[in-house]
């Protein structure tokens, strides 16, 4: 089918209201645009020069969690969720009472990623797996109660109070599984001709139309798309992540996912989504240069330091794997007495490199925020 020809699908009567049957999408795609090949070229090179990049930066695992943590962070923002990448990467009894119920959001969606990493090695990017990632997400937070780790039994709507003034009625749940499958066959179909960036960004706009889940269905649509980055080697290691770049716009996303449904204008959701894979490749790019800078600038201030060198490098070098120290930190990575480390770490927090995160006086962590700010989106 060309994109252009799109048909999204049609309405069927359900208890005192219609809901939404998109047409399946499990066969060959192709195009007229001339401008969805370039976009998709561009969109393919920024992804090459980031996988490139990643293997020049220190400790790039440490720089997969901090990206992981922020993306968590934007993702469940865009849900309603509150709190920052400081609070979701503190420890639980340092959070005030009021936030760690948002902080568990967070955490959640990290640990959802993190577990659907690990079995991928083993299973392949499925029902099963989306599953299991959607049970972890929504452990002992909002929607603990809506059906975790199974499709949804009744009907759900997007946008309103009620059935009766929604935005949209996905379809019924009793189509759900076969939707999903068709979605699923679609993402391992290896006798179709569709390049793995487009069929990535149909798989995402179907399963935001599906909706299979009560709750959650936007993280977890937002998750897959990492995970079959990673999946299709197109990544080596989960870099990437959409949410900043949908953040961003909100209105913009939800009107170009609306359009594909309701005007069969699937032609500018693509544009959009190669145009995202670029941008936010790019951003990751600039990420990673920027800590290579700040990794050498600190390096070459430590050097003008008259005392104490080699355990400041070991304290640069455990923030960048950790942004997060203590006095017994340092005593434990230095071997210096609690007073000498505490002189260290006064040091340190003088240069701007640390700076105190608790309200406790006796017990202080310290974050390296320059570190830290390098993955903030304003």
């Amino acid at each position: 089918m060309k994109i252009e020809d799109f048909k999204s699908g049609h309405f069927e009567k359900g208890y005192q209201f219609n809901y939404f049957v998109p047409e399946k999408i499990n066969h060959d795609w192709s195009w007229d645009d001339p401008s969805i090949s370039v976009l998709l070229e561009r969109a393919s090179g920024k992804l090459g020069e980031l996988n490139s990049m990643a293997r020049m930066v220190p400790d790039i695992d440490m720089f997969i969690r901090m990206h992981v943590t922020n993306e968590a962070v934007i993702s469940s923002k865009i849900e309603g969720t509150k709190t920052n990448i400081e609070e979701a990467l503190l420890p639980e009894e340092d959070i005030d009472p009021e936030k760690r119920d948002d902080r568990k959001e967070v955490n959640n969606y990290t640990n959802a990623l993190d577990e659907s990493i690990k079995r991928m090695e083993k299973f392949p990017l499925s029902t099963p797996l989306l599953k299991e990632a959607h049970k972890i997400l929504m452990e002992n937070v909002r929607g603990k109660n809506k059906l975790p780790g199974e499709y949804r039994t009744s009907q759900n709507w997007i946008g309103g109070a009620s059935l009766a003034d929604a935005v949209f009625i996905p379809p019924s749940h009793e189509l759900v599984g076969e939707l999903m499958g068709d979605l699923e066959k679609f993402i391992h179909n290896e006798h179709l001709q569709v390049p793995q960036l487009i069929r990535i960004a149909l798989a995402h706009y179907q399963f935001e139309t599906i909706h299979p889940f009560l709750d959650g269905n936007g993280r977890i649509g937002r998750l897959m798309i990492t995970l079959f980055l990673v999946e299709k080697k197109i990544l080596e290691k989960p870099l990437l992540y959409l949410s900043y770049f949908f953040e961003k716009n909100k209105n913009l996303y939800y009107d170009n996912l609306s359009n594909a449904r309701t005007k069969n204008d699937l032609l500018r959701w693509i544009k959009y989504f190669l145009v995202g894979i670029e941008e936010v490749s790019e951003k990751s790019i600039n990420t990673l240069k920027k800590i290579i800078e700040l990794k050498e600038g600190i390096e070459k201030e430590i050097r003008t330091w008259q005392r104490r060198n080699n355990a400041s490098f070991l304290i640069m070098e455990y923030l960048f794997q950790t942004p997060f120290l203590t006095i017994a930190d340092v005593q434990k990575i230095t071997g210096l007495s609690k007073k000498s480390a505490g002189g260290l770490v006064k040091l340190f927090e003088e240069k701007k490199y640390i700076f105190n995160a608790t309200k406790s006086i006796r017990y202080k962590i310290y974050i390296f925020k320059p570190y830290l700010e390098l993955f903030k989106n304003e």
